[in-house]
């Protein structure tokens, strides 16, 4: 049992470097790193007893569980915060990856008429046919304009970049860093516990390489992952028409890389 501690604490210390470094960069202190970790520490126990017997659990089972008083158990169980938008039903995403998959088929279509004239493709349509219709396309085109992710010009918007990569917006880009972490790590962590079915989790590592080197492998795997992204996204869009948007399922396919010069890193400790 002590041997286990010890190893998934020292996981926790390689897991939790980079998201101190952030936090620490964000101004974010030990205090609001506490109110997180206790805040997780009562939303993950509840979880496990619902998962375990399927009955909510009282306060003091949570307090058990977590090592945490009643009292402050009680605080947390009470209080919901949600200050980050849920990547997954961004209208203007699901947009702008439809749009991706158009000019895919041809670059021309980079640049589209913002109003439907009934001639052929649009913003309008686009916009439509992604958010099946729930979200007027005006409201899109002014949050991907919010985003820099598009430019408009004599009727006309533009598509800007290749990726739904908010960069403009620091919220969004910090909803995106934990939507996208968050389900990396979850198949890690279900892989870990012997969940099933087990989830794809591939890396391939090699140290040695020069630097130009190693960004010449990047730029190689975005050029893969460019076509591998195409055919994910008509697949997952195919697959929910087919469903009428009805499936209980939800699915996330990612890909990193990652590398640095080994002379100024500190990642290869488990804990300072």
């Amino acid at each position: 049992m002590q041997d286990r501690l010890t190893w998934t604490q020292a996981a926790f210390a390689r897991i939790l470097r980079p998201a101190v470094r952030l936090a620490l960069a964000m101004g974010l202190k030990h205090p609001q790193l506490e109110e997180v970790l206790r805040d997780l520490l009562v939303d993950e126990a509840r979880n496990l007893w619902v998962k375990k017997g399927g009955a909510k659990p009282n306060l003091s089972q949570l307090s058990t569980t977590t090592g945490l008083n009643r009292k402050d158990v009680t605080a947390r169980v009470r209080d919901t915060r949600t200050v980050l938008p849920a990547t997954e039903s961004s209208a203007a995403a699901k947009a702008y990856t439809a749009w991706l998959q158009v000019v895919a088929e041809d670059e021309s279509l980079r640049k589209l008429p913002l109003v439907d004239s009934g001639a052929g493709h649009s913003f309008e349509l686009l916009s439509r046919f992604a958010t099946r219709g729930n979200v007027h396309h005006r409201t899109v085109l002014e949050e991907l304009q919010r985003l820099n992710l598009v430019a408009v010009s004599e009727g006309e918007v533009h598509l800007l970049g290749d990726s739904f990569l908010p960069t403009a917006s620091l919220r969004d880009m910090l909803a995106f860093l934990g939507d996208n972490v968050r389900d990396h790590l979850q198949a890690a962590v279900a892989n870990t516990l012997g969940e099933q079915p087990r989830m794809l989790e591939r890396a391939v590592y090699a140290s040695g390489l020069t630097l130009g080197d190693c960004e010449r492998i990047h730029q190689l795997t975005r050029e893969h992952w460019d076509a591998v992204h195409h055919r994910l996204v008509r697949e997952m869009t195919d697959a929910v028409q087919q469903s009428d948007g009805q499936g209980v399922g939800r699915m996330r396919v990612g890909i990193y890389t990652y590398y640095e010069d080994e002379r100024g890193s500190s990642n290869s400790t488990d804990a300072p």
